[in-house]
């Protein structure tokens, strides 16, 4: 039954290349004509394989229908909570996971810190968005129309001496954030607080959320927080994996 599982999956691969024969299907699996086409039946049945006009299989509605189904489904806070709380563990600073939705960038998961400082942060609150770490991420994947859209209509209030000024020196922040793949907040928000974030992306490599840590300057030095990007990359990579579907989740026997 395994075996058979697996040939019948196999298939769904190469459609997605593009239409194919009874006789490319075979020659691909293996196997003889007669089982590539009860293979074929039985996913045309369940809507997974369509056979056209030209007696050419190609993938079937129901699977383009069950795939949205899933993405829908996909709970980003969910999946990433147990990496935000490990890492949490592993450094003992404040933890973020922020999303974009509409024209705000918001917090949507926190753990908090092992020591007495707190931050104001709050989840379902958004962000300050021209000098938030999590927001540089979030708005460098926007296409390049956007982001410049985007960066004319913001205001730049000045929290810090560190905060981003105007348009033009948000959009070296978002292509900086852009190319090196992670994004820094070094006291421009509040002059105490230091952050670095990390994407997380989805399986089509577009950001879907972005995740940082945050310390005081009491706590930790600039110099010393960014010696955790890599932990911190690592983190996201993992809920990206997962989020994606590219790394299995153990199941528990």
């Amino acid at each position: 039954m395994s075996q058979t599982v697996d040939r019948a999956l196999s298939i769904l691969p190469l459609l997605a290349e593009g239409p194919a024969d009874l006789g490319q299907v075979a020659d691909r699996l293996g196997v003889h004509k007669s089982t590539a086409l009860r293979l074929l039946r039985t996913l045309h049945q369940h809507g997974l394989v369509y056979r056209q006009s030209d007696q050419r299989y190609r993938l079937g509605a129901r699977l383009f229908a069950l795939a949205q189904e899933a993405m829908d489904n996909l709970d980003i806070r969910e999946i990433a909570h147990p990496h935000l709380v490990r890492l949490n563990e592993q450094c003992g600073h404040t933890v973020h996971l922020a999303v974009h939705e509409e024209n705000e960038v918001l917090y949507i998961d926190k753990v908090e810190s092992r020591y007495p400082v707190r931050m104001y942060s709050r989840i379902g609150r958004p962000v300050a968005i021209t000098v938030a770490a999590v927001a540089k991420l979030l708005l460098a994947d926007l296409p390049e129309p956007e982001r410049r859209a985007l960066a004319q209509k913001l205001d730049y209030p000045l929290y810090t001496a560190r905060s981003t000024p105007n348009a033009a020196a948000f959009l070296r922040e978002l292509e900086k954030a852009r190319h090196q793949g992670w994004a820094t907040d070094l006291g421009g928000h509040e002059e105490s607080i230091n952050c670095v974030a990390a994407p997380v992306r989805g399986a089509d490599g577009r950001v879907v959320a972005a995740m940082s840590v945050s310390a005081p300057n009491v706590v930790v030095t600039a110099d010393e927080l960014l010696t955790l990007l890599p932990l911190v990359r690592r983190t996201a990579d993992a809920i990206s994996g997962e989020y994606s579907g590219r790394t299995p989740v153990e199941e528990s026997v």
